[in-house]
């Protein structure tokens, strides 16, 4: 490892956010710990790899065998050293890699975006039977939506990621929705975004209605796909 190099990768508002995050740390110990949560970024990024390479064959062999994607596209992303940093504190846990590693799910992230509701179980399924994947939390918003009308299939999963001189487990949060599903959370996301406050309570419900109306038609388009189905 090159030890200058990744000096000059940390940056200098990271360690202002830990020494004000964590005050117990600092010197040389803070530093050096940095140095690992650089190395951490290399592994989550490997496991990202190993699911996305999963999800990809399991809808490439879909494609062969039954001239069908259930996949319709697959988006990652990878938590940033400090969103880290203030999850670890918001929880109440200490500032280190091996502790962001045991109680942080999802500094490795993987959304798949599927055509329809029934392909979203078929994804999950076939992905959580997988010898080497592991299930360690599932939360359906599907069948039981957020107050707010947010629908999703959520897993922490963990799949191991191979390394020069060892095999780690790692946790990846995976999202799984319909194409309408994703517009919906997208768009609800911006807005609040922007609002940069509360929604009010009148836009919330118009929010919610919306989130109805868009899972209406998700359960429509299933019918009139399976419809199809059996007429060919």
């Amino acid at each position: 490892m090159n030890l200058k190099k990744n000096k000059k990768t940390i940056e200098n508002s990271e360690l202002a956010t830990v020494k004000q995050l964590f005050p117990e740390n600092t010197g040389e110990l803070l530093v050096e710990e940095m140095y690992k949560f650089i190395e951490l970024e290399h592994l989550y990024e490997s496991a990202i790899r190993e699911v996305k390479t999963k999800l990809e064959i399991l809808d490439s062999e879909f494609r062969t065998k039954y001239s069908y994607n259930p996949i319709h596209h697959i988006e990652d992303r990878l938590k940033s050293p400090q969103s880290i940093f203030e999850k670890l504190h918001r929880k109440g846990k200490a500032f280190s890699v091996e502790s962001a590693k045991k109680n942080l799910y999802d500094i490795a992230g993987v959304r798949v975006i599927c055509n329809y509701i029934d392909d979203i179980y078929t994804v999950a399924d076939l992905l959580t039977a997988q010898d080497d994947v592991k299930l360690v939390k599932r939360k359906d918003y599907i069948s039981f939506p957020k107050t707010n009308g947010y629908r999703s299939l959520h897993l922490v999963i963990q799949t191991p990621v191979y390394l020069s001189d060892n095999k780690e487990e790692v946790y990846v949060e995976v999202q799984i929705r319909t194409i309408a599903m994703d517009f919906w959370a997208s768009l609800e996301h911006e807005l609040k975004y922007k609002a940069d406050t509360n929604v009010s309570s009148e836009l919330a419900d118009r929010l919610k209605a919306c989130a109805e109306t868009i899972a209406a038609t998700d359960a429509e388009m299933q019918e009139i796909y399976k419809t199809l189905k059996e007429l060919n």
